[in-house]
């Protein structure tokens, strides 16, 4: 089978995010499928944007085809990205015949964060006979209204709502990485028979060979281990969204407390702000990010992970993060402050979950663990890794997609 993925995001573990069309593709094809991931050449989260001297520039990497689409430079959430998207969405749409006639798919994917590449794909999908796949990484236009505050009215806003709703409409199947969006999507067009719910995963080969941490990094660890330290770590992006003001705020509450240290190792646009907040704390540490490949050994060394974000009732519709999926299997105690439709950690019994923007909690929860006896941290570490490798094992979850597309 061939198969078409449409990702404006998509990276791989050298490039940095976004990972799961990689390692979907790397699964689908020791299945025997070919796999192609349309993509834009410039990406806010990616570590390594390429550098384009013509529109579009065909890649293999790692066996996969990668189409890069040039598009405008920017930074950050403003204006620049908006401008990205469209360039992307308009020079696709003008190669959609190009595309079904060399790559004849079977099924096309539009996979991007926002549902614009509906009107690629459905093109795609219509000039080539292939089935047409939405997979829905975040609700939009939900997530900028809510997370953003922008008006239901805003130009933008209306445009990603008539690109949503043409998608619950015209898609063969809607793949949710969310598990509890069904009755937003029926209310938005969707028929219930259509939808799947396929979350985030991990690839067990990448824990099982990990690369070295930074130097300066490895060094910080050997001191806070030489000093008998409990390290809870955090990981991935400095966002608004993340509410790491609400966990320095805890490392505040607990500057009498010599036996923590908080590890921050990740980047974003609230970094400068954070570290500006923490400067007068002399039990946090901020390190810039590593290598996924490298995320193995980093949580092997600490003691404790957190995760957490703002108030928002947008997690109503559940979440799947990927850093508490990398947490629960490296075997760690987690706390996470986060209020959302659905709670793994609860149902993996891996650790305790808080209520959001709350340090005093976040304070009682490491406490807690810091009394509870190193047997029953060892179970609830166990308990994490065995629920990622039942639910969250790529190979399951690449076949599950493949299961969904034989369906239609």
């Amino acid at each position: 089978m061939n198969i078409f993925l449409i990702n404006h995001y998509a990276g791989s573990p050298k490039m940095g995010m976004e990972y799961r069309p990689y390692y979907l593709a790397k699964e689908w094809m020791k299945l025997g499928h070919n796999v192609t991931i349309l993509v834009a050449n410039n990406s806010h989260i990616r570590q390594y944007n390429p550098e384009l001297n013509s529109d579009i520039l065909e890649e293999d990497i790692d066996g996969i085809n990668y189409i890069w689409v040039n598009t405008p430079k920017y930074n950050g959430n403003g204006f620049g990205r908006i401008k990205n998207m469209f360039a992307f969405i308009k020079k696709t749409m003008y190669k959609a015949s190009y595309f079904a006639n060399k790559y004849n798919p079977d099924v096309v994917i539009a996979s991007s964060t926002y549902p614009s590449d509906n009107y690629v794909a459905k093109k795609i999908s219509k000039l080539s006979g292939a089935k047409y796949i939405y997979e829905v990484h975040d609700l939009w236009p939900l997530s900028p209204m809510e997370l953003g505050g922008m008006s239901k009215l805003h130009p933008f806003i209306v445009a990603m709502q008539h690109a949503e709703s043409f998608a619950y409409r015209k898609a063969d199947a809607v793949v949710s990485m969310l598990p509890k969006t069904q009755e937003h999507m029926k209310y938005h067009g969707l028929d219930l028979k259509k939808w799947h719910y396929i979350p985030n995963g991990i690839v067990l080969n990448d824990w099982l060979n990990p690369t070295n941490l930074p130097v300066k990094l490895t060094e910080k660890i050997k001191e806070l281990k030489v000093k008998h330290k409990t390290i809870i770590g955090y990981t991935g992006g400095h966002a608004p969204s993340n509410s790491l003001t609400t966990l320095i705020k805890a490392a505040e509450l607990l500057t009498n407390e010599n036996r923590i240290h908080f590890l921050f190792v990740g980047d974003g646009i609230e970094k400068d702000n954070l570290i500006s907040q923490a400067k007068n704390l002399n039990n946090i540490s901020f390190f810039g990010s590593i290598p996924k490949l490298s995320m193995p050994k980093l949580l092997k060394e600490i003691d404790i992970a957190v995760i957490g974000s703002v108030k928002s009732s947008l997690y109503r519709f559940g979440v799947s993060p990927n850093k508490l999926i990398d947490y629960m299997m490296a075997k760690k105690p987690i706390i996470q402050y986060i209020d959302a439709g659905n709670d793994i950690l609860k149902e993996a019994n891996a650790g305790i979950s808080v209520e959001p923007e709350n340090p005093k909690a976040i304070v009682d929860a490491i406490n807690k663990l810091l009394n509870t006896p190193q047997k029953e941290l060892n179970k609830m570490g166990e308990n994490g890794h065995d629920f990622i490798i039942k639910h969250h094992d790529y190979k399951v979850l690449a076949k599950k997609f493949i299961e969904c597309v034989n369906m239609l």
